[in-house]
């Protein structure tokens, strides 16, 4: 369920930012310029969000285990 939260999330913030660039292009303002030139900025954030959370995951697994004494039982 929290992935499907963070999803959501996503794409919300997806939507409004590609909404305000349309409406900036209303009043001429020329947003699709400097969007083109930051896209790869867009990239490295996006990267190193998906990273971030990587790493946070990896560091949560091990003290679930711990937390769980049935998963430490051998056979």
């Amino acid at each position: 369920m929290a992935q499907r939260k963070k999803d959501s999330l996503f794409w919300g913030i997806v939507l409004i930012v590609v909404g305000a660039i349309f409406f900036l292009e209303n009043f001429n303002i020329d947003v699709w310029d400097a969007v083109w030139r930051l896209w790869p900025l867009i990239l490295i954030v996006w990267g190193v969000m998906k990273l971030a959370a990587g790493l946070k995951d990896r560091k949560e697994k091990p003290a679930e285990l711990k937390d769980n004494p049935v998963s430490q039982e051998k056979p």
